[in-house]
């Protein structure tokens, strides 16, 4: 059931309270009827923000939903913006309010484990268990796999079953040995001390990154070269070569890059995903993600997020990357400042290594999102990268798209298919039978079914969930005069709703998007959104065309059913309700149509004889 303000007994009340609100800056305190804090927010203006809940105008259903719970709210005024921000996130962290993001500790943290053994192990650990070192946590399980599977693969440490020093010798070395995956540990070739100094290596490789370890593994190389140690400054070399090749295929490899924490969000209209791509010393340390939920506001989000996210004990390095302005960046960096003790900077990359970057952890971003909604990454971009194109300010969910088909001005029917999560909502398409249109008009036909069509999402007896589900988009096949024409019939009804045409080339292509000025969008340009809207259009053409088809087909059928001397409109409607198909007709056995039809055997066979005879 769609949630409203109209919902809320108390929305007058709470107007009315508005209205004598402050206009300076400070934090709102939202709770419902029990007392409970549900939302808390700042504001610069507290009067302009929190009128805005308050006011007829359609809010997300997350948002919806929270206004019609709040009973009463409480405000703190504060001298700044900077010090409303601070309150926030003091307030959110004590409370925890219901419709706040809350970014949760129990996402099962991983760590990577040095054994306090004669000869360690580096290994990837569940839990701080054991004695040894442990270097962590990270909250991304694949990111320390594969940190300790390459860590192993580049010093070439033992990842076998064998006991070290009681297994010196007893069995010849395994098959990593012999293809060089491994240092042969279980000859004895090594003492303690060797060792250890290749895992102080590793472990050095582990926190200080491919950057750091390939100039200090470079100079122990020369050194070993002058001193005359040849053999060593091999090995040396080969574990360089070994770093770099690891840092080319996974991108690990940044020379120049600082410690850096790389930041972006993806959205689909109905959930929401933070990816956040942790760099320290070069190298790619950790990855991790937070699924949000609705959002209504994406810079309030981001900044709500950096807030929160810093406040929860991780390292807060000197460089952001994000993958939006913020236009209250500098107050952000001001509190970050505050909390670690040195400079922060809030970037946008526009350009380079760093936009890649911010692109990369967009993708991360798109598949985890994608992963929780049963879509593809690329398909939850294509509707992102649609909403952007035509300026809607959201990412379209919930797409309808209507097309009309007849036969000069005969058999005249509408078609509505529905994308949902970019992909095909069946269940949710319509067919409309035009009725009051008896003259071939695309036009009037068009506006016919989007008014039936938003009648009944008025229409508060209707239950049919593809008529009370408010689309994001309306696409209509057709060009500016279809949009010209529907928008006012679709106005009229209180629904806001925006409607864009589509149109094809000579060679029946899908090439552009009609906006509501009648201005063209190309979309040739970006092949997400062209392939998705030559789906959608493509769909509900095939959809109308074969309604109309069947529709002309059932009309001719019975026309040659009431031909036949007993058989009236309503036998030969209940014979072709009956039997769909001229298929399923023709396998009919004469019992069948006697007992649909109620009629006699002997006429039964008259019909099999006169009729599906002649339709083969």
């Amino acid at each position: 059931m769609r949630v409203t303000l109209a919902d809320n007994p108390r929305l007058d009340y709470l107007r009315d309270k508005t209205q004598k609100l402050s206009t300076s800056p400070g934090c709102y305190i939202m709770k419902n009827k029990s007392g409970t804090i549900i939302y808390i927010g700042k504001a610069k203006h507290l009067k302009n923000r929190v009128s805005s809940y308050f006011r007829d105008v359609d809010h997300l259903p997350k948002v919806a939903k929270m206004v019609s719970n709040v009973y009463d709210y409480d405000f703190i005024v504060t001298d700044s913006e900077y010090e409303a921000l601070v309150l926030e996130s003091s307030l959110i962290k004590q409370h925890q309010p219901k419709y706040n993001i809350l970014l949760k500790d129990d996402k099962g943290y991983t760590y990577i484990k040095v054994s306090n053994e004669d000869y360690p192990r580096i290994t990837r650990e569940m839990q701080k268990k054991g004695d040894g070192t442990f270097i962590g946590p990270y909250t991304s399980g694949l990111t320390s796999s594969r940190t300790v599977d390459e860590v192993n693969r580049v010093f070439m440490l033992p990842t076998c079953k064998r006991v070290f020093p009681r297994d010196f010798g007893k069995e010849r070395p395994c098959l990593n040995y012999q293809i060089k995956k491994c240092i042969g540990l279980c000859r004895g070739c090594f003492t303690k001390e060797d060792y250890r100094k290749i895992i102080n290596e590793a472990v050095s490789y582990i926190k200080s990154g491919s950057a750091q370890s390939v100039e200090d593994l470079t100079k122990e190389m020369e050194r070993a070269s002058e001193n005359l140690e040849f053999e060593r400054a091999a090995m040396l070399r080969d574990r360089i070569a070994a770093i770099k090749r690891a840092a080319e295929t996974q991108k690990i490899f940044e020379k120049n890059l600082p410690d850096t924490d790389i930041i972006a969000l993806a959205q689909n209209g109905l959930q929401s995903c933070i990816s956040v791509l942790i760099y320290r010393g070069g190298k790619l340390t950790d990855k991790t993600d937070f699924f949000l939920g609705e959002i209504t506001d994406e810079e309030a989000v981001r900044e709500e997020f950096l807030m929160q996210y810093y406040d929860r004990g991780v390292k807060i390095p000197k460089d952001i990357y994000i993958d939006f302005e913020l236009s209250g960046a500098e107050i952000i960096e001001r509190y970050l400042k505050e909390k670690s003790g040195h400079a922060v900077k809030i970037h946008v990359a526009k350009r380079g290594e760093m936009l890649s970057l911010t692109k990369m952890a967009k993708s991360n971003a798109l598949e985890h999102l994608s992963l929780n909604l049963g879509r593809t990454g690329k398909e939850l971009a294509a509707l992102e990268e649609l909403g952007k194109l035509i300026g809607l300010g959201k990412t379209p969910l919930y797409i309808e798209c209507y097309d009309i088909s007849n036969l000069a001005s005969s058999d005249m029917v509408g078609g509505m298919v529905v994308l949902e999560n970019a992909r095909p909502n069946k269940k949710a398409y319509k067919k409309f039978n035009i009725k009051t249109v008896y003259e071939q008009n695309d036009y009037a036909c068009m506006q016919e079914v989007l008014r039936r069509r938003f009648e009944n999402y008025l229409d508060p007896e209707c239950e049919d969930e593809g008529f009370k589900t408010l689309p994001d988009l309306i696409f209509l096949d057709g060009g500016k005069g279809h949009v010209a024409s529907v928008t006012p019939v679709v106005n009229s009804l209180g629904i806001n709703v925006p409607i864009f045409g589509l149109v094809k080339d000579n060679r029946h292509h899908t090439r552009a998007i009609v906006a509501p000025d009648g201005s063209e969008i190309t979309i040739t340009k970006s092949r997400a959104v062209f392939s998705l809207l030559t789906r959608l259009q493509d769909e509900v053409h095939r959809y109308t065309i074969t309604f109309q088809t069947k529709k002309h087909l059932a009309k001719m059928y019975e026309t040659e059913l009431t031909s036949i001397k007993g058989v009236g409109k309503v036998k030969a409607q209940a014979l072709l309700t009956r039997f769909k198909t001229k298929e399923a007709l023709k396998n009919a056995s004469v019992e069948d149509i006697a007992a649909v039809m109620k009629i006699s055997f002997e006429k039964a066979a008259e019909v099999k004889e006169r009729f599906v005879d002649e339709i083969k």
